[in-house]
């Protein structure tokens, strides 16, 4: 099967592009898309917008050749959108997305509505990187694109440790490493390695936790005095919530992280039965049964009051 080929055949110029603050799905996915198409079609105009590339990912583009942090001028004949459940999340592709003339969405939230001209959703798949494997023709994967959607679906699955990891999952990541790419050095990449900003930013952030409902719910706040202290940027939050999931006896882990005064970006991360999709929705957020988030206005402590509320009505 290469549905992939057949949806970018008609296209003489393609934007190819995520949601906003994209994570290793994301990316994985833009990049490896990059490379699939221009090796079968190098006289299209393909280019690669994200919001910007943290630097644990930037070992998949080094020098930045293949995806830009400028929007690119438009319009475009085809728009792909990977792992980007609303229109609202594609932030300044936006503009981008109304003036194409073909709009294709590829992703794997159970919230996506199907926004695009063609959608193709599936919430059963470990990652948006599974299901564009999907679409593409196995021969045709070159190294590269099979390291970003390696490391796409990696990210997605907690190196394969979370529940939306199946038999077909770790089938593809086996034909992927079948590419000879270094999956080893990457993983150690994305997941292990940490500034020592970051090392400091854990501590703290650890150290200040609250076990709450009788040890079955983790809350911590990281305040913007807190990244100014220790030199940090948004990127250097990545992975704290993971940390605080993996807290012995702990159902529910909440990470809240001061974007403005009174105002929170929440991440939410369960472990068995407790479904954080359901909270985010209700506080108009998305993503899965076991990881999503939301933005909230108020105190901490009445954000805090408000998502325990919905964790014990669960419960």
């Amino acid at each position: 099967m290469d549905e992939l080929r057949n949806i970018a055949n008609e296209a003489g110029s393609i934007i190819i592009t995520g949601h906003k603050r994209p994570d290793g799905d994301c990316i994985g996915a833009c990049i490896a898309t990059y490379h699939y198409l221009d090796s079968i079609y190098p006289d299209k105009n393909i280019k690669v917008y994200l919001e910007n590339m943290p630097s644990r990912f930037t070992f998949l583009d080094p020098g930045m050749e293949v995806v830009s942090t400028e929007l690119p001028v438009g319009p475009f004949d085809l728009f792909i959108a990977f792992d980007c459940s609303a229109p609202d999340m594609l932030g300044m592709a936006g503009s981008l997305f109304s003036s194409s003339k073909t709009t294709v969405c590829i992703d794997h939230h159970i919230s996506n509505k199907g926004y695009a001209g063609k959608n193709i959703i599936e919430p059963a798949a470990s990652s948006t990187c599974e299901v564009l494997y999907g679409l593409m023709d196995k021969d045709s994967i070159c190294q590269k694109a099979a390291e970003a959607l390696y490391t796409g679906i990696a990210f997605d699955t907690g190196i394969f440790s979370y529940s939306n990891t199946s038999r077909k999952t770790m089938e593809i990541a086996g034909n992927l490493m079948d590419k000879g790419i270094p999956f080893w050095d990457d993983i150690d990449k994305c997941f292990y390695q940490r500034t020592y900003t970051q090392t400091q930013l854990l501590g703290r952030t650890l150290l200040t936790s609250m076990l709450l409902m009788e040890g079955k719910c983790i809350v911590a706040t990281i305040t913007r005095r807190m990244m100014e202290f220790y030199g940090a940027s948004l990127e250097d939050v990545e992975g704290i919530i993971e940390q605080l999931r993996i807290t012995k006896g702990v159902e529910v882990a909440i990470l809240l992280y001061e974007t403005e005064k009174q105002e929170y970006k929440v991440s939410l991360r369960s472990n068995k039965y407790i479904d954080v999709s359901k909270i985010a929705k209700y506080f108009g957020g998305g993503g899965h049964i076991k990881a999503a988030g939301f933005t909230m206005r108020g105190s901490a402590y009445d954000v805090i009051n408000n998502i325990t509320e919905h964790i014990e009505m669960q419960l």
